[in-house]
């Protein structure tokens, strides 16, 4: 036995050492931008990115009186900051710059190219890793009242990712704009907080617009800023995308970031094809990727997205016992399940700023 396991054990692999300290290089750097992405987050919540590109090279103690915020707070931060190579210090007058072209992408003014907006997304799900390590020993999922924030990050995020680019999204469909601006019937599933249908009823008075999502939380802003935009051709309404949507029949359906996250997303695509009118057009945004995990090997953000999947969208849907999808269902499977909710002609189509994601338009008849 002691020859055996002698044997055994001289044949397993000794690693290269090069190859152990560059791994090890890559752990430290990844430790490293994990906390700068913390502080990525609390720079974008607190406004100290926005104050920084308002002033001049300036003090934690001027920077501070500009955003409101505890000195002490905030020069730790730009130590943060500044190490990450995010900031610029000038020790001889200890103040601080956000070069230009870092304020383009982790300021307010940079919608839709603010990046500092998901990185809110690390601490968010952070929050619920307990649960989730949980869940890998047990099964199940943590439900969206676990996420503190979900909705208000998710609607920054609708902000820049579809409310931004609605000019360009609604491009994407040929004659949409016309029939937006001469009155169509609307249906967003999953609406959230009502950012992107609130945008469109602004802009298309003539159209009538309805939103459904399952959070009652969601659907009371969404309500909140229909009524503080004046808006007259835009309800809000409590209801899960896989249900009855009762009579009518729509000539335009969207689902912005929805599907893959429901607990039973094919039967919400049966729901949204039984509810489009004969003609009526399906405008789906979703993860931009492929079914397939070696197709995603090269993809920029394929481990953030997946880790999303891990920590909410696969985990809330299995909550509910539903499929659990998963952020990363990709354009493969999102086909097959089109077609097998009886959809007709898709295309799949991207925007130049957006890595993320991908719009299907889909046809209701082939």
């Amino acid at each position: 036995m002691e020859q055996q396991h002698g044997a055994a054990a001289s044949t397993r692999a000794t690693p290269d050492p090069q190859a152990v300290e560059a791994f090890g290089s890559r752990l430290v750097a990844m430790l490293d931008d994990a906390g700068t992405a913390l502080m990525t987050s609390i720079g974008h919540r607190t406004g100290l990115f926005d104050a920084m590109a308002r002033l001049p090279p300036a003090t934690s103690e001027e920077l501070a009186r500009e955003a409101r915020l505890d000195e002490r707070y905030v020069r730790e931060w730009l130590g943060a900051m500044t190490t990450a190579r995010m900031v610029e210090y000038e020790p001889r007058g200890g103040r601080y710059r956000l070069p230009a072209a870092h304020a383009a992408l982790l300021t307010r003014a940079a919608t839709p190219n603010n990046v500092a907006v998901y990185a809110q997304y690390v601490a968010l799900l952070g929050s619920v890793e307990d649960r989730i390590v949980e869940c890998f020993r047990r099964g199940n999922g943590v439900p969206y009242s676990a996420f503190d924030r979900f909705h208000e990050v998710m609607a920054e995020d609708s902000g820049q990712s579809v409310v931004g680019a609605l000019e360009a999204i609604v491009a994407l469909v040929p004659g949409l704009e016309e029939d937006l601006r001469s009155g169509i019937s609307v249906l967003d599933v999953g609406c959230g907080s009502g950012r992107a249908l609130v945008a469109l009823a602004g802009a298309y008075p003539r159209s009538r617009f309805t939103g459904h999502d399952f959070s009652e939380q969601a659907i009371g802003a969404a309500r909140a800023a229909a009524v503080e935009q004046g808006l007259d051709n835009v309800t809000f309404e409590v209801r899960d995308a896989a249900g009855p949507v009762g009579d009518e029949r729509y000539q335009l359906v969207t689902a912005f970031d929805a599907i893959h996250d429901q607990a039973d997303p094919a039967a919400a695509l049966r729901t949204i094809r039984w509810s489009l009118a004969p003609d009526g057009i399906f405008l789906m945004q979703d993860i931009r990727a492929s079914s397939a995990l070696e197709r995603n090997v090269d993809h920029p953000l394929a481990p953030f997205l997946y880790a999303v999947s891990v920590m909410h969208c696969m985990t809330v849907s299995l909550a509910q016992g539903g499929a659990g999808l998963g952020t990363m269902w990709g354009e493969e499977r999102a086909r097959a399940m089109l077609a097998d909710a009886g959809f007709g002609e898709v295309s799949i189509h991207t925007l130049p700023h957006d890595i993320q994601n991908c719009f299907y338009v889909v046809h209701a008849a082939g």
